[in-house]
């Protein structure tokens, strides 16, 4: 699959089927994050991933998902992720690597496509109860966590139209529906 392709392919996933990710795969994922790009190169990521259910259970309810689809955007009992990814911040080389974040999570967003895996981005958490289960120190942050699994759902993007809302909405069939600007409407060629 081509890099370009697997962009356009890729959607947030949130609801999952009870399928296992192999531990190679999941380590796939993370050497893909590791060979992001790292401002001045410090690299100050490191990467925690939860596979064991009894963790899994403990740290879902502290997730939060699709505020616009409350609440019907949190998986269900028997569509939880199979696996997440926390990606730590180490206080001591960067405080505050946020476009490293960025990175290193896009390039596991696009892996995981490759694979089949769907994923959903959490910024929304309860960090300091998810450190606590987790047993991270303060020397470390939590940046942000990925949950994965293979997709129990189907995403679809749409065009919207200029001053249309960009929420994103569920229809009657379930499918979930991603409004996104046109590239008209964003692309500007040598001014604004």
């Amino acid at each position: 699959m081509y890099v370009y392709e697997t962009i356009l392919k890729r959607r947030t996933i949130r609801k999952f089927r009870q399928e296992e990710i192999s531990k190679s795969t999941l380590e796939k994922l993370v050497n893909a994050a590791r060979l992001a790009p790292s401002a001045a190169n410090l690299q100050p990521l490191e990467y925690l991933v939860i596979t064991e259910d009894s963790l899994k259970q403990q740290i879902f309810p502290s997730l939060s998902w699709a505020g616009y689809l409350k609440p019907h955007g949190t998986p269900k009992k028997g569509e939880e992720p199979a696996a997440y990814i926390v990606i730590l911040v180490n206080r001591r080389i960067n405080p505050r690597p946020d476009i490293d974040i960025g990175a290193g999570a896009q390039n596991i967003n696009l892996a995981a496509e490759e694979e089949g895996i769907g994923c959903c981005w959490i910024g929304a958490s309860k960090k300091r109860t998810i450190s606590r289960i987790l047993n991270i120190s303060q020397d470390y942050a939590i940046g942000l966590i990925i949950a994965l699994g293979y997709p129990a759902e189907k995403s679809v993007i749409e065009d919207i139209e200029k001053n249309l809302s960009i929420k994103y909405y569920k229809d009657s069939s379930g499918i979930h529906h991603v409004p996104k600007r046109k590239l008209g409407d964003i692309l500007h060629w040598n001014k604004l």
